[in-house]
């Protein structure tokens, strides 16, 4: 086996994997950069994502008291204390640090949590448009600025496994042969969204019929080779994704844009035998893992009337109405709740008693009353009465999963035992503690990878500087 070394090896060139070794370079130590992706385009979910860097749709440059109600309110108290403090002191430095590499920011709306969206941004339409937006342009500058300081990033590589050496993490063995010894490890190579027998084990009954609305490029290698060293793992049972027209099946003019999120929860979501599965005020995250969960994960409809769909269904950035239809979605329309249900498949008399159930709900304050029981809190429900009534085939669309390796405020992973494994540290998706939990919390994927992607590399720089070369 062919062996080199290095101070620190970064497992995923992502967000949190590009963050982590360039940083670490600009610190000054020999850092190689491994990416299972052969193109120099190669896909990721950073390269897919929207490019916004909030905090739990907190501005990261809002007071920390704010950022804090943010997080408390998207996750119900689920994040670790320490993980959250960190991702309220470090957020704007990260940014700060991430626009003094050359990365570009705008202000994309007017609500004050996408002020911080990468450039360009991408097209405000339905399907999949990446190349030379925000994430693509920032993940490229940082791939550039690790080899001007020095740093490696290597295309084509999957690590394989951890080298331990008297308890701490010595390096990896890749799957080309290759041992590289370093003092320190980052694995940040995402979730295991793309594995299909471990969504099965963790999270849905059918992963199959659930979309891949990402790279579903994260397979679980740094989760797997983590766990094969004792580390601690938690909250294996959420993810980050939202609502989809079940159209995206087939059709890749329809992801991952227009989510449906809004306009399910203004109205209702119901089976085929037209009664509600879930609680739609929770909002599309937590919808769409129920959903995914169920053993029928495609056959969820959306109904509602025309005040949701020229009204909710306008207002989110990338709207359903009207791009899902220009995009070639399916959107059911008749003049009667009976008509929409014959065109829909879905069973008529269910449908009527449930939206009228509903509706008396909302008119008498008492969504709480419904079974199951509707929440009020965060999204407003609107009723279903004015035609002509809408349906929309819908399904699950899972972005990221969002458990995994344990960690402490410094990135540094922890073992079953309590302690930490020295030498060896995680960032991003792979991690866990900070999102999902019981009521499937979210506090944003792309601060989640910066931001512990930086602390990695701070921690690891001390760490192997101290170290014997």
């Amino acid at each position: 086996m062919h062996t080199v070394e290095f101070d620190l090896v970064v497992v995923g060139g992502g967000l949190a994997g590009l963050v982590a070794g360039t940083r670490a370079a600009e610190r000054g130590l020999r850092v190689l950069v491994l990416e299972k992706g052969s193109d120099p385009r190669y896909p990721c979910n950073t390269r897919w994502s929207g490019g916004i860097i909030h905090v739990g749709y907190v501005d990261p440059k809002e007071p920390p008291d704010a950022i804090r109600a943010g997080i408390a309110r998207n996750t119900f108290g689920h994040t670790d204390p320490a993980l959250g403090e960190v991702l309220v002191s470090e957020t704007p430095r990260v940014i700060d640090w991430l626009r003094a590499q050359g990365g570009r920011f705008i202000r994309a709306g007017a609500v004050a949590w996408q002020n911080w969206m990468m450039a360009p941004p991408r097209p405000l339409v339905a399907g999949l448009d990446w190349q030379g937006r925000g994430p693509d342009v920032m993940l490229r500058l940082l791939g550039d600025q690790l080899r001007k300081r020095g740093g490696t990033l290597r295309l084509g590589v999957r690590a394989s496994r951890l080298i331990m050496e008297d308890g701490r993490c010595a390096g990896i063995e890749a799957d080309d042969g290759t041992r590289i010894t370093a003092h320190a490890v980052v694995l940040a190579d995402g979730g295991f969204q793309g594995n299909v027998g471990m969504l099965r084990d963790h999270i849905m009954q059918v992963p199959e019929q659930v979309k891949q609305r990402g790279a579903s490029t994260g397979v679980g290698d740094g989760l797997r080779m983590a766990r094969d060293v004792g580390a601690a793992i938690t909250g294996l049972e959420s993810f980050y994704g939202h609502l989809l027209s079940r159209d995206s099946m087939v059709n890749d003019r329809v992801w991952p844009y227009p989510e449906l999120d809004g306009i399910a929860s203004a109205g209702i979501v119901v089976n085929e035998a037209g009664v509600r599965p879930m609680n739609e005020g929770l909002g599309g995250i937590h919808m769409a893992n129920m959903l995914a969960r169920s053993a029928a994960p495609l056959s969820a409809t959306l109904v509602f009337d025309s005040a949701i769909w020229n009204g909710p269904g306008k207002s989110a950035r990338i709207p359903a109405n009207p791009e899902l239809v220009r995009a070639g979605g399916t959107v059911h329309r008749a003049d009667t709740l009976a008509a929409l249900a014959a065109i829909a498949g879905i069973d008529p008399d269910g449908l009527a008693r449930t939206v009228a159930a509903y509706n008396a709900a909302c008119a008498a304050g008492r969504l709480g009353d419904l079974d199951p029981p509707r929440a009020t809190d965060r999204y407003k429900a609107m009723p279903i009465a004015t035609g002509p009534f809408f349906a929309i085939p819908a399904c699950a669309g899972i972005t990221y999963t969002m458990g995994g390796i344990l960690i402490d405020a410094d990135a540094r992973v922890r073992h079953e035992s309590g302690a930490v494994i020295p030498g060896l540290y995680a960032a991003g998706a792979t991690t866990g503690g900070i999102e999902g939990g019981p009521s499937i919390g979210y506090t944003g994927g792309l601060s989640k990878a910066a931001v512990f992607g930086f602390r990695a590399a701070e921690h690891a720089a001390t760490f192997c500087k101290d170290m014997p070369r």
